[in-house]
């Protein structure tokens, strides 16, 4: 099966969210920077495209759930 467009978004997806676990845990960002919030934001976006794709449910409802808490921190940041 010859990759989409929208399992590189996945894959970028999940990276980004890991990504952001790791700079975490190992205190290169913190929790509310922006940088971490943008990487949750867009890895979640990420991998609710892909699963939508799929018809996959779970992982849309849960990444919309990520998205949603990482635009509103954001919001905070900023405010």
């Amino acid at each position: 099966m010859k990759p989409t467009a929208k399992n590189y978004i996945g894959w970028y997806g999940v990276l980004a969210i890991l990504l952001a676990y790791i700079l975490v845990s190992f205190s290169v960002i913190v929790t509310k920077s922006v940088a971490y919030q943008l990487l949750n934001l867009t890895g979640a976006v990420g991998i609710v495209i892909e699963a939508a794709a799929k018809k996959d449910a779970q992982p849309v409802a849960l990444n919309i759930v990520w998205a949603t808490i990482a635009v509103i921190a954001l919001i905070r940041i900023a405010a």
